[in-house]
């Protein structure tokens, strides 16, 4: 199941790579689509939400509304 989470710090090319890194580290299958202009980063894996919020969290990042 793909989820949408806005992540309004992301900054450029980098903050998405880590992001990505940070998520594929615990998911080796998601895809994960990071949209820098939007800030909208989309994941599609087998976690919980839950658990994928807390992977972009300890890449240092915040998520709107969360």
């Amino acid at each position: 199941m793909a989820i949408q989470l806005k992540v309004p710090d992301i900054k450029g090319d980098e903050c998405a790579k880590k992001i990505t890194k940070s998520i594929l580290t615990m998911e080796s299958d998601a895809k994960v689509d990071v949209n820098v202009d939007t800030k909208i980063v989309t994941v599609d894996a087998a976690a919980s939400e839950e658990s994928i919020k807390q992977m972009v969290q300890s890449a240092g990042y915040t998520i709107e509304g969360y």
